[in-house]
């Protein structure tokens, strides 16, 4: 007898292959049988005729570290048809977070991540997780462990190599948390302090992994004018460790950059994986990303973490030399000369007197408030003591079909979850945004294919392989929909409104939303 009976399914296994009529039977967490099983008895029975069944979507990049401990976390997940998450992504993990620097590694966080839950407290991957465990999780959670994380309690903030002894205390906080139970490594090298590595400082800070499994994801060092050369880098690591790298958000910024870097770099990773090197990629079908503000400083200025930044900030030399900078250079990830200061939006601002930008462009509160532009990016950070996010449009939707169309990438949303402010419309809707637009309107991806790249591609990524397929044995994480009526509801000005469309939602055999409601199931797991 199973517990749950799906029966006249048009399964889509998370394969690539065509959909096939079935029914599948569940029994506990996970998938008892997959066939034509109409004589079977069941507790529950889901006529599921004209519908598909697929695993449950999968998002390898999301920054939820903080956000699962806050109350109603998952609906938002869940309503798009996530059923497992992986956090700590872009090197800026939450955990472990010990030692001197503990305080500024916080604070440089936040605006990504939130601030750290109160009462608790991540020294280790270990503490991380044992406490997630104890919180009653809609859906399944998964760690990395971000190197800059790491090298900033190994050695803070500061724009200098490591020292012999930081090296290995960084290596052993790596193997700590991969024993601790990390399911791969992030690296943000667009972010300080792993943007203070040259390359082959970025290979030793590595070497532990050397000729591993472990995958290690990367935020590059560039994305706009330098970015082919920012992938070039990866390459080059992954070929002198023999390690996987999965290059996050793909993507060239800037109009100057668009149809000409992205096909180059396809190309390249094409090549890399038939010299038999494990690169892959990923993408978000957004035009704008979100993040700190202060990426769209020059990285050198970070140097010694937001406190020393708000201080430079304040000092009028040190502003004119930032000002030099991003007026013209082409050596760092210059947003606001690639693509303008009126694409970049203040978010999550803190004071009251900024409540009213909140979600404008800097050259909007530049002229409200009789500013020069500079100046206002200036004054904003630092009053905000630095702890700002924002959304900035930067992608060509023509590159990211490119990206989607390229059998090795996958789909991420790369949503950040600050404490407040505007968020960014993927936290919602990335899932139902790649059905709707990307499938059903555009035709840029079949469902299969589409479905691919939400479950059985990251599964297999991560090692996760009772994930991400529908077959006897694999976990009962399982989506029910139709596809004409999924549909993104957030939008840019209203970014939390809850997708539509799922009728089902399990997560480890128990009904996460059935009918299309929340049941308020909480049978998610820490991986």
């Amino acid at each position: 007898m199973y517990d749950y009976l799906i029966q006249n399914a048009r399964v889509l296994d998370g394969s690539g292959a065509l959909a096939f009529p079935a029914d599948v039977g569940v029994r506990g967490s996970a998938i008892a049988a997959v066939g034509q099983l109409g004589d079977s008895s069941a507790a529950h029975i889901i006529d599921a005729r004209g519908r598909y069944l697929t695993p449950g979507f999968i998002d390898i990049h999301r920054h939820g570290d903080a956000a699962l401990f806050r109350p109603g976390y998952g609906r938002a997940e869940l309503a798009q048809g996530l059923t497992t998450v992986l956090n700590g992504n872009c090197g800026l993990s939450l955990a472990p977070v010990a030692g001197p620097h503990r305080t500024a590694a916080l604070r440089y966080l936040a605006p990504i991540v939130g601030a750290i839950p109160e009462g608790r407290d991540f020294p280790t991957l270990k503490d991380y997780r044992i406490q997630a465990a104890q919180v009653p999780l809609a859906l399944n959670a998964g760690m990395l462990v971000g190197m800059g994380t790491l090298r900033a309690c190994a050695a803070g903030f500061e724009d200098r190599p490591l020292t012999d002894g930081e090296y290995r205390r960084l290596h052993r906080l790596l193997e700590q948390a991969l024993a601790d139970g990390a399911l791969g490594i992030s690296l943000g090298l667009g972010y300080a302090p792993e943007c203070f590595y040259t390359t082959d400082q970025l290979i030793r800070a590595l070497e532990p992994l050397r000729d591993s499994r472990t995958v290690v994801t990367v935020h590059m060092r560039q994305e706009g004018d330098g970015v082919v050369a920012a992938l070039d880098e990866m390459i080059e690591v992954a070929r002198a460790l023999n390690i996987p790298v999965e290059i996050s958000h793909l993507k060239a910024i800037g109009k100057r950059n668009w149809g000409r870097a992205v096909p180059a770099m396809l190309d390249r990773i094409t090549h890399a994986r038939e010299e038999g090197l494990d690169v892959a990629c990923d993408v978000y079908p957004y035009p704008a990303g979100s993040t700190q503000l202060i990426h769209v400083l020059p990285p050198e200025f970070q140097s010694g973490g937001t406190e020393a930044l708000t201080a430079a900030l304040m000092d009028p030399g040190t502003r004119q030399q930032i000002r030099r900078r991003m007026e013209t250079g082409t050596d760092f990830e210059n947003i606001t000369a690639l693509v303008g200061f009126e694409n970049v939006l203040a978010t999550s601002l803190r004071l009251q007197e900024h409540a009213v930008f909140e979600g404008r462009s800097i050259s909007d509160i530049a002229a409200a408030q009789g500013k020069d532009p500079y100046d206002a990016l200036f004054d904003l950070l630092a009053s905000e003591e630095c702890a700002v996010s924002m959304i900035d449009f930067i992608a060509s939707e023509e590159d990211i079909a490119a990206i989607l169309q390229a059998p090795f990438s996958g789909v991420i949303s790369d949503s950040t979850y600050p404490d407040g402010g505007l968020l960014h419309p993927r936290v919602y809707g990335t899932c139902p945004r790649l059905l709707e637009a990307y499938v059903r309107e555009q035709g840029i991806l079949t469902l299969p294919d589409a479905v691919r790249k939400l479950t059985r591609l990251p599964a297999d990524r991560f090692g996760l392989w009772r994930k991400g397929r529908v077959e006897a044995g694999a976990d009962a994480d399982l989506c029910l929909f139709d596809l004409e009526r999924i549909h993104e509801a957030d939008t840019w000005q209203e970014p939390e409104q809850l997708a539509c469309g799922m009728d089902y939602v399990f997560v480890s055999g128990v009904p996460a939303i059935a009918e299309g409601r929340f049941t308020d199931a909480r049978s998610g797991q820490v991986l």
